[in-house]
């Protein structure tokens, strides 16, 4: 007994420390991406938890198969991928379909017999009930791995809930495009390139969702002197498409509508401070566009 705990305890002792260094990844992409682009904490949280939860609830599940599997004589490595690879929905059901009876040994000649057998198919031998005891044979087994995929369950739909719910209300996601911060977008964009090199930021697109925001954190060291430069070319701009260049630091929010720029565009900065500045363009049904934006 002590000898089967001392073999699990590395295994345990590796699953804590996977765990752990998903966390860590998790925390440190959080802080790096400035709460991912728009979310707050909050909401990859709850998708964070359901994927942990719902792998959680398929390794218990697949572990009480694989107990049970050696308990009737089947391949329990194989049963256990199914159900934890399947789910445990769809799994388990294939499994209660497919797995064998739970069979007795024959005391006379070794062959294995049903336990409902009277006697032994193999040599005949009648069956003793007294010496077959089904309520025992047939009792569950291992209810704590069954305990801890219900438990998991619970938490993996709840943390599913939370996450439909605030996504569907938009609480904790940022679509302002006046905002401070960073924004979350719930549309698509199709690039062909999206670089930022030596203070240029350079963007070219086919198309993207309407009123998709594409930004981009810049500084401004003398804003005094310093310009914002813009070449922006609209190739195809359907009836009422626009393209608009935001600027945004703190409560100073500047916007300039830039779909038919004759020339380079050149803004002054003397309304901002030195330091970082949100610059984006919102997409209003824009196609095929190139951009050049930096400030000098």
């Amino acid at each position: 007994m002590n000898h089967a705990k001392n073999n699990k305890f590395p295994l345990y002792i590796g699953i804590f420390i996977v765990l752990l260094l998903i966390i860590l990844r998790f925390g440190l992409f959080f802080l790096k991406s400035d709460g991912f682009s728009g979310l707050s904490v909050w909401i990859p949280a709850l998708l964070f938890g359901f994927i942990i939860f719902a792998l959680c609830t398929s390794a218990f599940f697949a572990a009480w198969v694989y107990e049970d599997c050696k308990k009737r004589g089947d391949d329990p490595v194989l049963w256990g991928l199914v159900v934890f690879i399947a789910t445990p929905f769809i799994g388990l059901l294939i499994y209660f379909l497919r797995r064998s009876e739970i069979k007795d040994i024959c005391g006379a000649c070794g062959h294995k017999i049903s336990l409902k057998a009277k006697y032994c198919e193999e040599c005949g031998t009648p069956v003793k009930k007294e010496d077959n005891n089904v309520m025992v044979k047939q009792e569950t087994h291992h209810l704590k791995y069954i305990a801890a995929g219900i438990v998991s369950m619970a938490l993996m739909l709840m943390s599913l809930t939370g996450f439909i719910v605030s996504a569907a209300s938009g609480n904790g996601i940022n679509t302002n495009t006046a905002s401070n911060g960073r924004i979350w977008n719930t549309g698509v964009i199709s690039m062909n390139y999206n670089t930022y090199t030596d203070g240029v930021w350079k963007l070219d697109f086919k198309s993207a969702s309407e009123g998709f925001v594409k930004e981009r954190i810049m500084t401004i060291t003398d804003a005094d002197t310093q310009l914002l430069h813009a070449d922006i070319s609209c190739k195809t701009v359907p009836d009422g498409a626009t393209l608009v260049l935001w600027l945004v630091q703190d409560d100073v929010v500047k916007s300039v509508d830039i779909t038919s720029l004759s020339e380079p565009l050149e803004y002054p900065l003397n309304d901002f401070e030195n330091g970082k500045v949100f610059v984006r363009l919102q997409i209003n049904g824009v196609e095929n566009t190139v951009s050049e934006i930096c400030i000098k």
